[in-house]
């Protein structure tokens, strides 16, 4: 009896990893759907970092300055809203500054081998409206 708990545990446990979400696929799929507004030189407040590591993609609250069209500085949300500035130097894959595509950055790399990408979300177009099918009256 022991034995079929242990290995229903250890099967529920490896399902519920592979059920979890991966937030950067729906986010990706959302964007090349419905497309995204272009991101202005600014100072974005609401984005999504998403991690990618060898279990999967995490992501988490942030913001990231815009100059000329590439991300110059990228900042961490905390529980307490607070923010912390990611000191590392960040470049994309030919180590040069990072730029943005249909309101997603390139991969962005860190020294110490992170790998990530920005999301500007307030940048995601509204989905399309769907036309309302008629519902016809009883007794026809």
């Amino acid at each position: 009896m022991k034995k079929r708990i242990l290995i229903l545990s250890s099967l529920l446990l490896s399902f519920s990893s592979f059920s979890q979400d991966d937030c950067y696929k729906r986010l990706e799929e959302a964007f090349s759907k419905r497309g995204a507004y272009t991101v202005a030189d600014d100072m974005h407040r609401n984005v999504i970092i998403s991690y990618f590591e060898k279990e999967g993609t995490r992501c988490v609250s942030g913001k990231a300055r815009v100059e000329n069209g590439q991300i110059v500085s990228i900042f961490i949300m905390y529980d307490d809203n607070t923010y912390e500035l990611l000191e590392k130097k960040f470049y994309n894959e030919k180590k040069a500054p990072v730029t943005i595509d249909n309101g997603i950055s390139q991969m962005i790399l860190t020294p110490d081998g992170e790998k990530f990408k920005v999301i500007f979300i307030e940048k995601l177009k509204p989905k399309q409206k769907t036309v309302k099918e008629a519902t016809l009256p009883d007794g026809l």
